[in-house]
């Protein structure tokens, strides 16, 4: 499904990190572990399309994603992939239903409410569907934001350090969350983190 070969990137104050090659197949879940400032978040906004490597190449399903124009390239990643942030990042003055209703919009896909309701209901959060997000936890929070990434129905669903600011018991919740959902969706999940504790769940490992 996911192809990154001969991948190179060069910051703009020379530093240069080279990518070991790496395939995922369809449904496969990995970790890409490494240290703070080895290049995960770099990786992850690479294979997202949302930052061009200095070199190499990123296929999603058979798909160059840097021979793409940008506008072609929005409207794959809108219909393909589905990002987790390490915050929630969630329009204060929306609900949760509008917050996932606006992500279809902005992935320029159809507005599908039953799919979006039957997200917050499998993620234990459908009676949340009216509240703001200042009227939830960080838990329930952290629950919208995978609902959100998964409301394109996304080939690949991605979470950049989805547990560094959690405790173990909601480190647990969001991991299981992750997979479960991934599963239950069809897509692949890669998770790029730091945190020890995640690596009870996902055995393939991808070490920068």
């Amino acid at each position: 499904m996911i192809n990154i070969k001969s991948l190179i990137h060069v910051y703009e104050q020379g530093r240069r990190i080279v990518f070991p090659d790496w395939e995922i197949a369809d449904m496969e879940q990995w970790l890409l572990l490494g240290a703070s400032g080895s290049g995960k978040s770099t990786l992850l906004n690479i294979i997202s399309g949302l930052l061009k490597p200095s070199h190499g190449q990123v296929a999603i399903q058979g798909t160059n994603l840097y021979t793409l124009p940008a506008r072609s390239m929005d409207q794959f990643r809108g219909k393909n992939i589905g990002i987790v942030f390490q915050r929630p990042h969630l329009i204060q003055s929306l609900n949760v239903l509008d917050n996932l209703e606006l992500a279809a919009v902005m992935a320029r896909v159809p507005i599908d409410t039953a799919h979006n309701l039957s997200l917050l209901n499998e993620l234990g959060i459908a009676d949340k569907a009216q509240n703001y997000p200042d009227q939830l936890s960080e838990g329930q929070l952290q629950r919208v934001s995978v609902a959100r990434a998964l409301v394109n129905k996304p080939e690949l669903l991605i979470a950049d350090e989805p547990t560094s600011s959690l405790d173990d018991r909601n480190a647990a919740q969001v991991i299981e969350m992750l997979t479960m959902q991934a599963k239950a969706n069809g897509a692949a999940l890669i998770i790029a983190t730091h945190d020890q504790r995640v690596r009870n769940y996902i055995t393939k490992t991808y070490l920068l």
